[in-house]
């Protein structure tokens, strides 16, 4: 840490003696632009590496350094020489005859080789159980497995792919200002396509753009109506047939299911990439894995098992926005399905609407593929025993036990589909755990966002207003800490130019007022403003683990009391341990997207390990203990030394008594109480959501639906906010999350109706005295 202070500091001297302007980063906003405060000096951190436990052989084959030396691209903007053409009229006409050059491979004789799968045709003759049955018309079978396969997909159109590609560059240019993508990562997607099938999680017009073909979406069938799912299967769209959700005893969801595996695996032998989406789409109730993108993937999954094809490569995608457009939609509600003259009536308003505000950017991140063959073979080797929450947590809840179980959280919020119950409950695990492997690659590789860094500021630091000349500084302070924790940023240019940008973006969201020195005041606004603030510092989360530890030291840092008197108190290392574990084991397991690889204990390490590097934590030795850095007494046993780490097996981290003698506390330093309390606030909108609902529990009607109880207490929470002032709490999905989270924790439980699951309160949590208990235990993570 010293040697790298020593260069930043050598960087800063530089920099203030040569007053030229710089361009260390790509350019985010097509001007000339100078660097935000560098970070070391030059470089930036190169993020989306695959998991090195689970995929060693991908670690090492599908990376390498000079990729890090690679730059941007901007893949909307499409010059004369994207083209095989030269002159005036081609610079006029450059997106038109881009389009025309792009391969669009034939599939002419898909769906007979989809009828003339062995699978369909076993299901067609009644060699399978629950099959059609011998005798059937072979014409009235050939008929029926069309009428799926219509359902499903359809040949792609040329002329319609080569007619959208060129709109949506149009549409695109017109909405964003450009969308960034890394050659580094395409150059490791090009040459997984090489080594290996291509079959993973890819943005279907990046794909297309780049050489890689065309792309095949799975869509989920609701949110479309008739006539647009038509457009979009001419474009790539696959969508799931009705009858393959079926029971498994259904003949006909059997028949589907069997042309749904041919066509997936029709995919796999062409080389067809595959677009999944792995979570809900935005208005869906709640923060859980989609079901329908881990029906696809088990398919996947399936068709590599059997040997339909060596491997497929998957490759983890996401895209992070400097603003999305908020969708009018009611989250306790079914979407209407989006139709085609819907859709082109939103496209028409948002070009009007955003032709008259900032120009948002977007960066496209391609994490690094990893084989899907690998994972199946050494993921099974990291699974260990695993309880309910209710097991967990409920004993320590009541005051019945102080002592956290060894073992790992079983949590699943994403109800299993036909098609999903049709595998081995053992493949049903490996899915589940494959999707949570995905999901942590795409938000580890996700580049944090200015508005992301703006709202977080102004929303745990500068509620109520702050100087855009003490913004400045701040703004640069929390992108150089970002940067410092590995994680990149999508932005860049000179320091003012970029706050100024932000919020206009923001500009719904906060108040400027000038004052009379010259400086401008930046207000967020209450009400519905705080919560979209509170959504946009979401993403800076997976970047600070160490808000995990909050729960041990937030009771331990009055707001009022003098900082010093704080360092004094050791915290033992049991004690920080068991703190973490039991505020990991109460957040939602899709907020936090662990690698399932990787044991609770191991993150625990992590998050120490964290704090010491960032110096809020010191080490302390008691008196009469050896000292840490004594090892010349100590003996090889049969207890390992790094068992904290999880590397092996649960047994390896069934005591901590080397751990014992290990103390801290906390660092004295000028800026670590600011940064801590920085840091403890960042999960107060869902600690708070949590321990508001807990006080809800004897003032709600129950039994109610789910769908009524979460009415019930969104309204409680808005009503707080009125009086309390904390509307970053008033957010519908963490009125989800803390209902589904008491329902796994046994405070709430749950039984089928006819207008759906009814909600009552267990046993156990009918008294007050346990409901006040329940509220004690949440509130001891949350800081003031």
């Amino acid at each position: 840490m010293d040697t790298m202070l020593e260069a930043r500091l050598q960087t800063q001297q530089r920099n203030t003696q040569n007053t030229q302007e710089t361009s260390l980063w790509s350019s985010g906003f097509g001007m000339k632009l100078e660097t935000v405060t560098p970070f070391l000096g030059k470089y930036r951190p190169f993020v989306g590496r695959c998991c090195q436990t689970c995929t060693p052989k991908s670690w090492e084959s599908l990376f390498h350094r000079s990729i890090m030396d690679l730059g941007f691209c901007n893949v909307i903007l499409v010059k004369e020489e994207n083209t095989r053409f030269r002159g005036w009229l081609v610079r006029r006409l450059c997106y038109f005859l881009w389009s025309l050059e792009q391969h669009i491979p034939p599939c002419r004789d898909a769906p007979q080789k989809i009828i003339e799968n062995t699978g369909v045709q076993n299901v067609i003759s009644g060699r399978v159980p629950a099959g059609a049955g011998e005798g059937q018309v072979p014409g009235l079978a050939k008929k029926e497995v069309q009428r799926i396969l219509g359902h499903l997909q359809a040949p792609l159109c040329p002329f319609l792919l080569r007619l959208f590609s060129w709109a949506l560059l149009r549409f695109l240019n017109c909405v964003f200002l450009n969308v960034q993508l890394h050659k580094g990562q395409m150059k490791m997607v090009h040459k997984a396509a090489q080594a290996s099938l291509l079959d993973g999680i890819l943005l279907p017009f990046v794909l297309f753009s780049q050489g890689l073909g065309v792309l095949r979406v799975a869509w989920d069938p609701r949110t479309c109506s008739p006539a647009l799912r038509a457009l979009l299967k001419k474009l790539g769209g696959l969508f799931l047939p009705p009858e393959a959700n079926l029971t498994l005893d259904s003949s006909e969801g059997v028949l589907a299911r069997a042309v749904v595996h041919a066509a997936i695996e029709q995919l796999l032998v062409t080389r067809q990439p595959l677009l999944i989406f792995l979570e809900e789409l935005p208005g869906a109730q709640g923060p859980r894995l989609s079901a329908l993108g881990q029906t696809w993937l088990g398919l996947v999954v399936q068709a590599v098992q059997v040997g339909v094809v060596p491997d497929a490569m998957l490759v983890p995608v996401a895209i992070t926005y400097d603003l999305v457009p908020d969708a009018p939609c009611d989250v306790f509600h079914a979407l209407a399905p989006l139709g085609l003259w819907t859709g082109a009536l939103a496209v028409l308003r948002s070009l009007r609407s955003w032709g008259h505000s900032p120009r948002v950017c977007v960066r496209v991140h391609l994490a690094q593929p990893f084989s899907l063959q690998e994972y199946t073979i050494n993921a099974r080797s990291c699974w260990g025993s695993r309880q309910t929450l209710e097991q967990l947590l409920q004993p320590i809840v009541l005051g019945q036990c102080t002592v956290v179980p060894d073992t790992e959280k079983e949590q699943d919020w994403t109800p299993a589909t036909g098609l999903l119950l049709a595998l081995k409950e053992e493949d049903q695990l490996l899915v589940r755990r494959l999707s949570r492997h995905v999901l942590n690659a795409s938000v580890t590789s996700s580049a944090v966002m200015s508005t992301a860094i703006m709202a977080t500021l102004l929303l745990f630091k500068h509620q109520k207003g702050v100087f855009l000349s003490q913004l400045l500084g701040e703004f640069s302070w929390l992108t150089e800490e970002t940067l410092l924790r590995g994680f990149d940023v999508g932005f860049s240019g000179q320091l003012r130019c970029l706050v100024q940008h932000t919020l206009s973006l923001l500009q719904a969201h906060v108040a400027l007022l000038h004052v009379q020195q010259g400086d401008l005041l930046v207000v967020p606004r209450l009400g519905p403003g705080l919560t979209h603030l509170a959504r946009l510092s979401a993403e800076l989360l997976p970047a600070f683990l160490t808000c995990a530890v909050r729960g041990l030291l937030a009771g331990r840092v009055p707001p009022e009391g003098p900082w010093e008197l704080q360092g004094i108190e050791l915290l033992s290392q049991n004690e920080l341990y068991r703190q973490i574990l039991l505020l990991l084991h109460l957040l939602p397991q899709d907020l936090l997207l662990l690698q399932p690889c990787q044991s609770s204990y191991c993150y625990c390490q992590e998050v120490l390990d964290r704090l010491i590097q960032c110096g809020l934590l010191v080490a302390e030795e008691t008196p009469g203990s050896r000292p840490a850095c004594d090892t010349g007494r100590q003996r090889l046993s049969a207890k390992l030394l790094w068992k904290p780490s999880g590397d092996f097996t649960d047994s390896d981290s069934d005591d901590f008594e080397e751990a014992e003698g290990r103390y801290f506390r906390l660092s004295q330093q000028s800026r670590c109480p600011d940064f801590f309390l920085f840091l403890c606030r960042l999960l107060s909108p869902l600690l708070k959501a949590f321990a508001q609902a807990a006080t809800f529990l004897h003032q709600g009607q129950l039994p109610d639906t789910e769908l009524g109880y979460t009415e019930q207490l969104l309204q409680f929470l808005q009503a707080n906010a009125q009086e309390e002032g904390f509307f970053e709490c008033a957010d519908p999905n963490l009125a989800i999350s803390a209902i589904w989270t008491f329902r796994d924790l046994g405070v709430l439980q749950q039984t089928p109706s006819p207008a759906g699951p009814m909600l009552y309160l267990s046993p156990t949590f009918t008294s007050r005295e346990n409901q006040e208990k329940l509220e004690q235990f949440i509130r001891q993570f949350i800081c003031s």
